[in-house]
């Protein structure tokens, strides 16, 4: 992920500015996901969709589909100007988009709380338009609420975790937290990239401060 990041300079792009684009998307049909079996668009009756951006996508990615209740993952491009960016575009940080996770999940089974959970505590929402070495409006901390329910719970639990991040030291948090945004998804040596390549880049920027207590999946 780092080969283009220091030339970048972490300031969002306008709209005006952001690269055209295309019309088609660039992952080509829907594979299967490489663990959890399902075409990567596929929701399942009664599961829900959440979306999720701390940074690399791609340790992001394997944290969720490890999750208990959670049925299907993909990585893509989300709160920008440019349709169907392609990854080295994204790296440029001329899209405005920020690398996410499409979390598909079993309400019954894990709860979107438990899951704003490890997305607080996987990465120090603190930073501006970074993780760590990976810098850039691309790796920013976002939330892209589904709907009214979701967009409330991020509000909540980004209060809680806010209090407890000031209590050990740190500093605002800096997450966006935007509703209606579009997905769109990256190419096919993304989707799973750490299944695909086990030994590929996962770096881990907690700050080992807790959100709240969470639950065991059932």
């Amino acid at each position: 992920m780092g080969w283009i990041q220091r030339t970048l300079k972490p300031k969002m792009v306008t709209p005006e500015e952001a690269l055209p684009g295309r019309d088609a998307p660039v992952l080509t049909g829907f594979p299967r996901h490489t663990i959890l079996g399902l075409p990567l668009d596929e929701v399942p009756a009664g599961c829900e969709v959440a979306y999720f951006a701390l940074g690399c996508f791609w340790g992001e990615e394997r944290m969720y589909w490890e999750r208990g209740g959670v049925v299907n993952t993909a990585v893509g491009y989300m709160g920008g100007y440019t349709p169907h960016p392609t990854y080295r575009e994204t790296c440029t940080g001329q899209t405005g988009h920020t690398e996410t996770v499409r979390v598909v999940f079993d309400p019954a089974k894990v709860s979107y709380d438990e899951l704003l959970t490890m997305f607080w505590e996987a990465h120090d929402p603190t930073q501006l338009n970074r993780q760590g070495n990976d810098i850039g409006t691309q790796y920013r901390s976002a939330i892209f609420p589904a709907d009214d329910a979701q967009r409330e719970a991020a509000e909540r639990t980004k209060a809680v975790f806010q209090q407890n991040l000031s209590d050990a030291g740190y500093g605002e948090i800096t997450t966006e937290i935007t509703q209606g945004a579009a997905f769109y998804y990256a190419e096919a040596e993304h989707q799973q990239y750490l299944d695909k390549n086990p030994d590929g880049y996962c770096p881990v920027h907690a700050t080992g401060v807790q959100c709240g207590p969470r639950s065991e999946a059932r």
